[in-house]
């Protein structure tokens, strides 16, 4: 291709001008970082000095009540001073920021990261070191509360910016009933029948969130480095269209996952057949393993499914 020298010349002035335009970007950026430091330590300063004046005054409102009241009209001057300090407490803190959102999304994904180590341990733990029937229950209402205390959490997040699929939201109250359904289950031959291959899947299951965390992370910080991904996105415990560059080795584990609670909910259904069937909780559980492996299957199906008839569609264009 040949270039034409006027063209040439006009093109590479432009770079020049935007060479010079680039170093004002980045000087202008570097103030706005420097000012906008300034401002945090402010803003830290300013409610930390507020929340001292509160305890203190809390202090002094406790005292002011057990004194001998001598001097009732200056007790009262103190009282009132204090109210309208709250109040101008009050305004002032309408000026401050709110809880900082993102580092509520930190915390949810230590709590999230912390609880899976737990609950792998605690697993573990019960299958191979410890059969009481105590223990179970005791991992069973972890599992309640882990899972209650995540849908509560996750609603937050999304009012706040954060997208999570449909489902994996969904999958969470579904688990939560599963756990509580486990729970109730009481102790008898089919519990104990079933006991092993519950805590050998809550095992997989939970390393397998390990691995998609840690993964998930990394994939995330490098995607909101290059502005692809929101600073409000979060990892979750399925598959989506954002980690098909450099996760996709992490499919084989979650179909595994998913065919091990089609596997459980079988087992179940099974059960049914027995003789020595007749706790309700098992005919619950294997209902609740279908629903959970349909979800989670036909999801990620249709996330596998999708990116292949966009890369298919890229590749005719």
């Amino acid at each position: 291709m040949l270039f034409n020298p006027t063209g040439l010349n006009e093109c590479l002035q432009e770079w020049e001008d935007l060479e010079k335009d680039y170093q004002q970007v980045q000087e202008t950026h570097r103030l706005y970082k420097q000012k906008l430091e300034e401002v945090s330590k402010l803003q830290d300063s300013c409610s930390s000095s507020i929340a001292r004046q509160r305890k203190k005054i809390k202090d002094l409102n406790e005292s002011l009540a057990v004194v001998n009241p001598e001097d009732v009209n200056k007790i009262d001057e103190i009282q009132d001073s204090i109210k309208e300090r709250s109040n101008v407490f009050f305004e002032m803190e309408a000026f401050l920021p709110k809880k900082n959102e993102f580092a509520y999304k930190d915390e949810y994904e230590k709590f999230k990261l912390y609880l899976t180590v737990l609950l792998l341990l605690f697993s573990f733990t019960c299958r191979f070191l410890v059969t009481y029937r105590v223990l179970d229950a005791l991992f069973n209402f972890l599992l309640v509360w882990y899972y209650c205390t995540l849908t509560i959490r996750e609603s937050i997040l999304i009012n706040n910016g954060s997208k999570i699929k449909g489902w994996w939201v969904f999958q969470h109250y579904v688990s939560t009933f599963l756990s509580g359904v486990m729970l109730t289950w009481p102790d008898g031959e089919l519990y104990q029948m079933f006991r092993n291959q519950f805590l050998s899947y809550s095992m997989y299951i939970n390393f397998v969130q390990f691995l998609q965390y840690y993964y998930q992370s990394g994939c995330l910080y490098r995607l909101r480095a290059l502005g692809e991904r929101h600073n409000m996105d979060l990892t979750v415990e399925g598959f989506q269209s954002w980690m098909w560059r450099g996760l996709t080795f992490l499919l084989p584990f979650l179909f595994l996952g998913h065919f091990f609670q089609l596997y459980n909910g079988i087992t179940l259904f099974q059960m049914t057949q027995l003789p020595e069937w007749k706790e309700w909780q098992v005919l619950m559980c294997g209902s609740t393993f279908l629903v959970l492996f349909m979800g989670n299957f036909f999801t990620t199906l249709g996330v596998v499914y999708h990116k292949y008839m966009d890369q298919d569609k890229a590749k005719a264009l």
